[in-house]
């Protein structure tokens, strides 16, 4: 049963930790995203699922909610394929005529097959353009599998309910309702795209990317500030009197209890915890396995107490601890330090002759996960603490300049940016498939180097 308990606080605290970190991160790139008057159409606790439990944002339309797959977190920013669809144009205004239309007679009309359809429809409904049509017996369908499609809400400029306050819903069409843009085919074009990542420009673009990494920074920095400045953290002190008894010990046996001073060791005075432990440890080398004779104080008046060290020479005593907090200032300091030595260690990843050494103090998942349980049995301040760390690494690890993390994203935009040039979409893919290879085969090194460590 143990084992069991175990198990589950384990997986309990790793879920979380991780889940809620990633969800802050993905929290930093959907409020770019709005910001930038880019259409969100989800953001989720947990992958993606369609069974859910969600909330519609009023301002901006987006779900909002939590997924079974507690597993991370995501915003679905619309139009971060960037796909070059040459069917798209045609197919968006096609479906506004019509208000609902299916995907046969679309390829019909446009005499275009009806997988280049289905296609266009795919990445319209990433935009946030169009939406899924589905009986009421077949709501549990996929909306990558629906082969009809509707118009969303548009108002007279074409804003739809993701383009937040811009959308005149009081005087918008229903959905599924025939629509015709005001402004021409190529022209309503451009409008949906300009709503997308995709759409605009590079500053933009890299400030999206950046945002999410600039959230878990931040919120790591708070936190730390906060355990530093508000809760307070645990010193041991060095003074003679006992923090803590261990259960079981010879110490807890002769009946020692914690706030107990300790007087003297054997006639010898102990007037800090740094006395009490040598003349504990001389009297263990001077006569190993001999009784020890303390003198104690407790309440104000003093007794002597008798005690046998157990096997290991141990009476079984711990050091006072106190709470301290420390002012703004120097909490600043000490958290822009961490942030420091965070930066220092993600940096020496890229440097050839440290990164084997790097990787052999980091963990990965599954030491994570351990380590968040120990850290939340330990306190409060030890998980916040914990979770700061964690927050600080998940954020500065995506600056890194390897696809699919925001830092190898960021370096495509840059080049694109600087050649005036789209890198291809299969040069994008190869890099992000040898991306995805790299941190798996990361992710068995730091697990083989976990199950060692902790199992």
């Amino acid at each position: 049963m143990d084992m069991l308990i175990s198990v589950v606080s384990t997986v309990f605290w790793g879920l979380v930790t991780i889940s809620v970190l990633i969800f802050i991160h993905e929290g930093g790139h959907f409020l770019a995203a709005r910001a930038c008057g880019i259409r969100v159409t989800e953001f989720f606790l947990g992958m993606p699922c369609r069974f859910n439990l969600h909330t519609t944002l009023r301002r901006s339309g987006t779900k909002i909610g939590v997924t079974p797959i507690l597993l991370g977190g995501y915003a679905a920013i619309c139009g971060m394929d960037d796909l070059d669809i040459p069917s798209t144009p045609d197919v968006l205004a096609s479906i506004h005529r019509h208000g609902t239309v299916t995907v046969e007679e679309l390829a019909l009309e446009l005499g275009i097959d009806a997988e280049d359809v289905q296609e266009a429809c795919i990445q319209l409904m990433g935009w946030g353009s169009i939406a899924p049509v589905f009986a009421d017996d077949d709501r549990k369908r996929d909306k990558y599998e629906a082969d009809t499609f509707a118009a969303l809400p548009r108002d007279a400029a074409g804003n739809t309910v993701y383009d937040g306050r811009a959308f005149d819903a009081a005087h918008a069409t229903e959905e599924g309702e025939a629509w015709e843009p005001p402004m021409g085919q190529d022209a309503f074009f451009e409008h949906e795209r300009s709503r997308t990542y995709a759409g605009v420009g590079f500053l933009k673009r890299a400030f999206m990317l950046v945002a999410g990494i600039a959230v878990n920074v931040v919120f790591g920095f708070l936190l730390l500030m906060s355990v530093y400045s508000i809760i307070g953290f645990d010193v041991p002190v060095d003074v003679n009197r006992i923090g803590s008894v261990v259960e079981g010990s010879p110490a807890d046996a002769a009946g020692l209890e914690s706030g107990d001073v300790v007087i003297s060791v054997n006639g010898e005075q102990t007037d800090s915890w740094t006395a009490l432990v040598t003349a504990l440890q001389a009297a263990g080398d001077t006569d190993p396995g001999a009784t020890i004779s303390l003198d104690v104080e407790r309440d104000g008046s003093q007794h002597t107490v008798e005690i046998a060290p157990d096997e290991e020479g141990l009476i079984g005593i711990n050091v006072p601890y106190e709470n301290f907090t420390l002012n703004p200032v120097d909490s600043f300091f000490v958290s822009a330090d961490y942030i420091y030595q965070t930066v220092s260690g993600v940096i020496s990843l890229l440097v050839p002759t440290q990164t084997m050494e790097v990787l052999s103090s980091s963990t990965s998942i599954v030491g994570i996960s351990v380590m968040s349980a120990q850290a939340a049995a330990s306190g409060p301040a030890i998980y916040l603490t914990f979770a700061a760390l964690i927050s600080l690494s998940v954020g500065l690890m995506n600056l890194l300049p390897i696809p699919p993390l925001d830092g190898g994203k960021l370096v495509i935009e840059v080049v694109q940016a600087i050649t005036r040039r789209k890198v291809p979409l299969r040069i994008r893919s190869i890099l992000s498939y040898v991306g995805v290879a790299l941190f798996m085969a990361l992710f068995v090194y730091m697990l083989q180097q976990d199950i060692t460590r902790f199992f």
